[in-house]
């Protein structure tokens, strides 16, 4: 193994557990790969035999990145679950979220806003329906905000 890699080792087996052997009779791969970057050792577990020891580490670290993807869009675009489970859906629905919020934040540049993207969201989903032009909506926001009194806040750990 090229140590200046990364890589550690590259091993096949399969599992030894009573019932997981009869369970899961797959061959399977153990790739063990040291991060320089984050001084870390991570061991991956697949049953991909066609690719590189070096692409199993790749993709694995590109998947952390998808999973951030995933709690952005969760987090912003406010898809809480995939109404479709087919590629063209998922895309389909994610593009839109997209959309959406790239609009949000031209009329939030454009009208001069203040109110966070989310909250402009907020305020934009519970007026959907009602017919007042939009800068209207945020007239009163600032009035509406509350200060905090920080002696009225609940201490959960004493110091």
């Amino acid at each position: 193994m090229d140590k200046t890699s990364g890589l550690r080792s590259d091993q096949t087996g399969f599992l030894t557990g009573p019932l997981t052997s009869t369970l899961y009779p797959v061959l399977l791969r153990r790739v063990t790969y040291y991060s320089v970057e984050t001084e870390k050792r991570f061991i991956f577990l697949t049953n991909n035999l066609s690719v590189s020891p070096l692409t199993v580490a790749s993709l694995y670290r590109r998947r952390w990145q998808i999973e951030l993807f995933f709690k952005w869009i969760k987090q912003h675009l406010r898809i809480k679950r995939f109404f479709g489970t087919s590629a063209n859906s998922v895309k389909t629905q994610i593009w839109i979220g997209v959309s959406v919020y790239v609009l949000i934040a031209i009329i939030k540049k454009r009208l001069g806003l203040k109110p966070s993207l989310y909250t402009i969201l907020q305020i934009l989903s519970l007026s959907l329906f009602e017919k007042k032009p939009i800068l209207s909506l945020f007239d009163d926001y600032d009035d509406q905000l509350e200060t905090v009194d920080p002696t009225n806040q609940l201490n959960l750990w004493e110091f």
